[in-house]
């Protein structure tokens, strides 16, 4: 163990408390998180006699652009076993909602030598396979001595995260040289990851997989559905503020006041905030702006409604599918952006805040192919939204250019499976 390590792992440790505390602090909006700690630990159920794939993916994001990989693993390994490990609530959620009984699932392990040597001598991957971003030093280390490949899939790296890593660089580039592959989304994030240390042999450019998503016949059916009974006999228009964080609620409520007012059809505003815990207060700050509110956990009504709040898990898809017109949220809070890919591919027009660093590339395409508007503040959230929803022509041009680059952007979860057909 190098010294930057050792020096990590006793930081770790001494903080294991404070993140305890964290858990606890958490618990109090979304109770699940005082649960299952000893998973976080490495106390998980011993392997079976199937070789296992290990598949770690952070949270909602992340496991929602595993589901094609996943599907695709249990059809090109069906002799072995999947282990999809997260760390939150949601992302938890998100798996079983995914995967049912199909997979094995834990909490990944802390970080810390006895809780990740725990993990692997129970589950004894034969390999492990990251989405996208998280890197663990002493996870990677563990894996490389057992001689068990790792790959970061569908992996980015923004500038300012590089910026970061390149100020621990002792820490990073050992972990970075004990990586069997990193499969990243783009050139620019490939060039990043070589920087800080990766060698060139072990990087592949895939594209990114979230571009290989399947709207099937169900998530279809469903939309359809909710476009009919949202809409009602009027015909309302129906804008879907989605994923959204702290700060973006109240730009959006300021800004779906000013577009009833311009509008001669009374929209419908379906509000999804991105973590159930927030569910409550955004429900408080609807009420609060003068709206009327259906909760869609209720199944209330949404024929008198101004708002629905879309405070159920596992529907958003469907909810892109039946609307008019999207805002992506965490994008005008430095939160980086969600996945825009998803309303492109049901040929929906994107608008989206200015803070976009976890979707560079994919936000590139959206706006130079004329699919996505960048607003900057309620204002002109307010102005493009009404401009597009009294303008059919405009946006049935805007939401084919989004489903024409989500098409022709497929294909980086072939060239991510030859990757890992290799390494096992």
């Amino acid at each position: 163990m190098t010294f930057s390590r050792f020096f990590y792992s006793v930081s770790f440790y001494l903080l294991s408390p404070i993140i305890l505390l964290r858990l606890l602090y958490r618990a109090r909006r979304a109770p699940a998180y005082a649960r299952r700690w000893a998973e976080r630990f490495g106390f998980v159920a011993e392997a079976t006699g199937n070789k296992t794939i290990w598949l770690h993916s952070v949270s909602v994001g992340e496991t929602l652009a595993a589901v094609p990989l996943v599907k695709a693993l249990q059809q090109r390994y069906p002799d072995h076993r999947l282990m999809v490990t997260c760390m939150t609530v949601t992302g938890s959620e998100r798996i079983r909602a995914a995967f049912g009984d199909t997979v094995n699932h834990s909490y990944a392990p802390y970080d810390m030598p006895d809780s990740v040597a725990r993990f692997l001598n129970r589950v004894q991957p034969s390999i492990l396979i990251i989405m996208e971003t998280e890197l663990w030093p002493n996870t990677i280390a563990a894996c490389c001595s057992r001689n068990i490949p790792v790959i970061l899939a569908n992996g980015r790296l923004s500038a300012k995260a590089a910026a970061a890593y390149s100020k621990i660089s002792r820490l990073v580039r050992p972990m970075l040289w004990s990586m069997s592959a990193v499969v990243a989304q783009h050139a620019d994030d490939g060039a990043r990851f070589t920087q800080l240390g990766l060698p060139d042999k072990a990087l592949t450019i895939s594209g990114n997989i979230k571009f290989d998503l399947h709207l099937n016949s169900e998530v279809q059916a469903k939309a359809q559905s909710l476009a009919v009974q949202w809409r009602g006999d009027n015909q309302r228009p129906v804008l879907l503020a989605a994923s959204t964080h702290p700060g973006e609620d109240e730009l959006i409520l300021q800004a779906f006041g000013q577009i009833k007012a311009a509008l001669a059809v009374k929209p419908l505003l379906v509000l999804v905030p991105r973590h159930p815990e927030r569910f409550n207060d955004v429900a408080q700050l609807c009420e609060q702006a003068g709206c009327r509110l259906a909760r869609r956990s209720a199944e209330q009504s949404t024929a008198e409604a101004d708002i629905l709040l879309g405070d159920t898990m596992g529907e958003l898809m469907a909810f892109y599918g039946a609307c008019d017109l999207a805002f992506v949220g965490g994008s005008l809070v430095p939160v980086g952006g969600h996945n825009m890919i998803e309303p492109a591919a049901w040929g929906v027009p994107i608008i989206s805040g200015p803070q976009l660093f976890n979707f560079a590339e994919a936000s590139r395409l959206l706006i130079e192919g004329d699919a996505m508007v960048v607003c900057e503040d309620a204002q002109s959230l307010a102005q493009q939204s009404i401009g597009l929803l009294t303008n059919p022509q405009r946006r049935t041009q805007m939401g084919a250019a989004a489903r024409h680059i989500a098409e022709a952007n497929r294909g980086a979860l072939e060239r991510l499976l030859a990757v890992i057909d290799h390494q096992l």
